[in-house]
């Protein structure tokens, strides 16, 4: 089972829980193969998007034998239920051709079971989150779409686990679409110059969702760990 991600950061849940980590000599951001309770699975992370979330899967196709794929890592809320660090199992993704239908899986952790939608840009405004609601979907990301057409196309089993970072109330303190590089991934150099830009506003903000971020990271591991695929 191969779990693909956008940033390593999404992976850090899971790698406290694993019982052993080997780093993978493969052309992307991050690749380990890890062990939980004995049974070995892949995590990689290219960067968001779905171009970047692509390439992934190809190529860990091209270097392992997949019997399923696993997107996970952080959503935006569009649904108010949503809490942060609540886990979000998708059981339709829209916003494709065709509607893909995702097994739920299971765990002894709460979790909301609903429609997610995945979009190839950062959804950064509560009013842009409102009128994505309207779609039906109950959250919002930016790489399972991807992930699930390539599972389609190779006819393997599909699943899509996300923590939330955002609320459908909030906004974030800058418009990260704009700091991010040719490729799509983000500039950590450019999201510090932004802050320090506006030192007294945007920075304590991006500390704070930061250590959400860490704090989503570890429910998600949480799930995953004790999740039937």
């Amino acid at each position: 089972m191969a779990f693909v991600a956008a940033e390593r950061l999404e992976f850090d849940g899971v790698l406290r829980k694993a019982e052993r980590v080997l780093k993978l000599d493969w052309p992307l951001g991050f690749a380990r193969m890890a062990w939980l309770k004995g049974e070995p699975i892949v995590l990689v992370a290219n960067g968001p998007g779905p171009e970047l979330a692509g390439r992934a899967t190809e190529i860990v196709r091209s270097n392992q034998e997949l019997k399923g794929l696993v997107s996970i890592g952080f959503c935006g809320a569009l649904n108010p239920a949503l809490g942060s660090c609540d886990i979000f199992v998708a059981t339709e993704i829209v916003g494709v051709a065709n509607a893909l239908s995702v097994p739920r899986s299971h765990s002894c952790e709460r979790f909301m079971c609903g429609k997610l939608l995945s979009v190839d840009h950062v959804v950064s405004t509560a009013a842009e989150k409102a009128e994505l609601r309207r779609t039906g979907a109950d959250a919002v990301e930016m790489e399972a779409a991807a992930v699930g057409l390539k599972a389609s196309e190779w006819k393997i089993p599909f699943y899509c686990v996300r923590v939330v970072t955002d609320t459908s109330a909030e906004t974030f303190p800058l418009d990260f679409n704009k700091m991010r590089d040719a490729e799509g991934r983000f500039s950590r150099a450019r999201i510090m110059a932004a802050a320090l830009r506006r030192p007294g506003s945007v920075l304590p903000e991006l500390l704070k969702l930061n250590k959400r971020c860490k704090d989503a990271s570890q429910a998600l591991g949480n799930f995953l760990v004790d999740a039937s695929f």
